[in-house]
């Protein structure tokens, strides 16, 4: 966060840090509210989508309050394919099906896929997200039924093996414009252990062009879907590519995605100067 703070002040703005949860913050006296690592909606979503539709009613937030209510279950994925962005097959279990019937079913559709994933569609940092070989097929359902008793709704997609190989690509974009980008390093292991994401397990890149051409697509797609008037000030496209070395997307994280900024030298000032820009603040040379 302090490279993003002393990118602020360079680029001419008053930035402070505040807790989303904090009920004495005065959101009104602020021009712009950022969000960035307000992680424990995951388990209080309904209150963390009140709270952005609140801040959103006295001032600016970003990402926008569409984009947000959109972003944060992974069913964007959907809509990203009906745009015809290449994404990873996803299968999303509805709250009244039989998680083993859904879990046979799509390894029925799915029979290449030596192994596969079980997550919640609405989720950070693999937070229940699983691993799984066919064998498990049980395994597998009794999570989906875990994560329907808890409120959650499952979301079934192949694993592609290649990320034990090379990882997935994460690229970052400030008001449209590709940043920078990283690799990180497998999450979910074969024994089912599942890493959280460290500083080791990430390593700077530069994207290949098909990579950002894909993410680009999806940013733009999800501009489309949205009917949104100008680009994101921030967004983060991540990216593994399949079998056969295609690039498709992963994920799309336009709410409080990590943006990897020091992994790369300027990308914090990009972030700042993006604000600035939206701001209409001169940046101090």
């Amino acid at each position: 966060m302090t490279l993003l703070l002393d990118a602020c002040t360079a680029a001419g703005l008053a930035a402070e840090v505040r807790d989303w949860e904090d009920p004495a913050v005065d959101w009104s006296a602020y021009d712009v509210v950022l969000l960035r690592s307000p992680w424990t909606y995951v388990d209080r979503l309904p209150a963390f989508l009140t709270w952005c539709e609140r801040v959103d009613a006295v001032t600016e937030l970003h990402n926008p309050l569409p984009v947000v209510e959109w972003s944060l279950n992974k069913s964007y994925l959907a809509d990203l394919a009906a745009h015809g962005v290449p994404v990873v097959p996803s299968t999303f279990v509805s709250p009244d099906a039989d998680p083993a019937v859904a879990v046979r079913q799509f390894l029925a559709v799915h029979p290449d896929a030596r192994e596969f994933v079980v997550k919640p569609t609405v989720g950070a940092y693999s937070k229940d997200v699983q691993r799984f070989v066919r064998a498990l097929e049980a395994d597998a359902a009794a999570h989906v039924a875990r994560l329907r008793s808890e409120g959650f709704a499952a979301l079934l997609q192949p694993y592609v093996e290649s990320v034990d190989r090379a990882g997935e690509t994460d690229l970052i974009y400030f008001d449209g414009v590709y940043s920078h980008a990283i690799r990180k390093s497998a999450m979910l292991m074969p024994d089912g252990t599942v890493n959280v994401p460290t500083f080791e397990s990430r390593t700077p890149r530069e994207a290949d062009a098909d990579e950002r051409a894909v993410a680009s697509a999806a940013l733009a797609a999800a501009g489309a879907h949205l009917m949104l008037d100008r680009p994101l000030v921030y967004a983060r496209v991540d990216v593994i590519r399949t079998a056969d070395g295609t690039p498709v997307v992963l994920e799309l994280e336009l709410c409080e995605p990590s943006l990897n900024l020091p992994f790369t030298d300027h990308g914090a000032t990009r972030f700042a100067e993006a604000v600035a820009g939206r701001l209409g603040v001169r940046a101090r040379r």
